[in-house]
């Protein structure tokens, strides 16, 4: 079976690859990771005109894919350069745009005039939209948002908010401009946002969203589990070098047969990453989505996290230290198991699809 990539994702593939070696240093990644606003103005507005943002929907809302391969192939590679930029929040904001009929703002984010992210979790809700306790009022003829929203990825200076809601015993879906949110870079670089709701002003896009959220949020695990295999990829290869490079007993450490067989260990994590991605790909819109992408997130959560450790270890002392690269890629591995949640939390949802 060929699981090749076609030409148009091959050329967008090395078009990404080329500006994040050129361009993307990880001294630049690092200093914008973690200083307000957590990421790069003049990075962001050369991925919207590399067109990276328009891979995220289709061209009937302003983009030029859509599919769950396009943003896999985005994401891989945005994984194996570590660009810190919010395109997690973008993706998710743009496609709930789209799907809601709001065109214009969808062509807005394509374009990369403006930013979006989507505040769906709060404390203790990560999986189940059922969980979710905040509320919006009608209230002088407006809605009105209440409560408390955290881990809004690409939150801090987001232009357009869309914001999950109970709304007449429904989850709706409510767009806001600009709200305050309190912002701060997550561990592993990049902005996040944590809201509170006492009153907020907002629009009604959809009044029953539960259906279109779902869909979103797996699309976006996609976009972490191909991530995460860009990552993995690149860090392997980092420690593949540096064991040929470091000396012991007056012989390179690649020499040595037990750590080869450590790196082998760490080559089949990610083939088998590789290869359970790929299928959450292609169920993605079928049936089987729901399994297939908790599958994915469950493996590639214990993946990431065990090739993260093991190149650590196998790099020694400089592992840890902040000048190397290798140490973001390791904490960055980690946190996206966290993300849309962990690899527990997706063996729940796969136990209770049983």
């Amino acid at each position: 079976m060929d699981f090749s990539i076609s030409q148009d994702h091959q050329m967008l593939a090395d078009s990404l690859r080329r500006y994040f070696s050129d361009k993307y240093p990880i001294e630049l990644r690092n200093k914008a990771g973690y200083s307000a606003p957590f990421h790069s103005p003049e990075v962001w507005t050369d991925l919207a005109e590399l067109g990276v943002i328009g891979a995220f929907i289709d061209e009937d809302h302003g983009g030029f894919g859509g599919t769950a391969q396009d943003i896999a192939v985005v994401f891989e590679e945005v994984g194996r350069a570590l660009c810190c930029e919010p395109l997690l929040g973008a993706l998710m904001g743009a496609r709930l745009l789209a799907l809601s009929g709001q065109d214009q703002a969808a062509e807005d984010i394509v374009a990369g005039t403006a930013r979006a992210a989507v505040a769906i979790f709060e404390p203790g809700v990560v999986c189940n939209l059922g969980a979710i306790s905040a509320e919006a009022r009608q209230l002088g003829g407006e809605w009105r948002l209440f409560g408390h929203k955290n881990a809004i990825y690409g939150g801090p200076g987001a232009d357009l908010v869309l914001i999950a809601a109970h709304a007449g015993g429904k989850i709706g879906l409510f767009l806001a401009q600009s709200p305050d949110m309190q912002a701060a870079p997550m561990i592993d670089g990049g902005g996040i946002g944590d809201l509170v709701m006492d009153g907020l002003p907002a629009a009604c896009i959809c009044e029953d969203a539960s259906a279109m959220i779902e869909e979103t949020l797996d699309l976006a695990r996609i976009a972490l589990c191909a991530e995460a295999n860009g990552a993995m990829d690149r860090l392997i290869a980092m420690t593949t070098d540096y064991l040929k490079q470091r000396q012991q007993f007056g012989r390179p450490l690649a020499t040595f047969q037990a750590l080869q067989h450590r790196l082998v260990d760490m080559v089949m994590e990610l083939e088998q990453s590789k290869s359970i991605t790929i299928r959450a790909v292609a169920s993605f819109g079928s049936d089987d989505q729901a399994r297939h992408v908790a599958m994915a997130k469950n493996l590639i959560g214990r993946a990431g996290t065990k090739i993260s450790e093991e190149a650590i270890q196998l790099h020694g002392g400089i592992g840890m230290t902040w000048e190397y690269a290798g140490s973001h890629y390791a904490k960055r591995l980690v946190m996206i198991d966290h993300q849309l949640g962990d690899r527990h939390d997706h063996a729940g949802r796969l136990a209770a699809m049983d």
